[in-house]
């Protein structure tokens, strides 16, 4: 289910995003990482106005095996922006509560996946698990994705872009309270 527009200010908003530093060489050990940021009170300005709840961020795992496995077959720029919108809506399941949520993504290609508007030509099996999640999130509370434009200073997306940066990397994030727009 899509929503159009919110009935009202949402309760949490989820900056999502992915990274690979190696995306020209796509493979299972091309290194690629996910991160997502919890705010509640954003105004979606960018300035950093709202107050972060959760945040995490993780590599994104191409090894059926692994307990962390969302289906990703190769590490890229596009399975990362995938796993950090399907970590926000697993998220949101664990959270358990029935408030609106925005999720915010620099990635066009992943939103409209994620609710099913444009059909997967690859990625077959992490599509599935994100649709699947869409709809199970979608059936407890309002849910809605919005795009935001990359790069451009925007507090929240910059430190999901970070911590995205930060996995893919296989370094720790710099911690919130000394981190600012820009580091990667």
């Amino acid at each position: 289910m899509k929503i159009d527009h919110m009935s009202g200010r949402p309760d949490f908003t989820i900056y999502v995003d992915g990274s690979c530093l190696d995306n020209q060489n796509v493979g299972p050990d091309a290194p690629a990482g996910w991160g997502i940021v919890i705010v509640t009170g954003d105004s979606g300005l960018g300035k950093g106005g709202g107050e972060v709840l959760h945040e995490e961020n993780g590599k994104v795992m191409t090894d059926e095996d692994d307990d962390d496995w969302l289906g990703a077959e190769v590490g890229s720029n596009n399975t990362a922006e995938l796993s950090a919108f399907a970590m926000a809506l697993r998220w949101l399941l664990l959270e358990g509560g029935e408030g609106r949520a925005l999720i915010r993504t620099d990635s066009t290609y992943a939103g409209n996946l994620a609710d099913g508007t444009w059909n997967a030509k690859a990625n077959r099996d992490l599509v599935s698990l994100l649709q699947k999640l869409w709809e199970e999130v979608a059936s407890l509370r309002e849910l809605e994705w919005k795009h935001i434009r990359a790069h451009r200073g925007h507090r929240w997306n910059e430190r999901a872009d970070h911590l995205a940066n930060r996995a893919a990397a296989g370094e720790v994030a710099i911690p919130l309270d000394f981190w600012k727009p820009g580091q990667r």
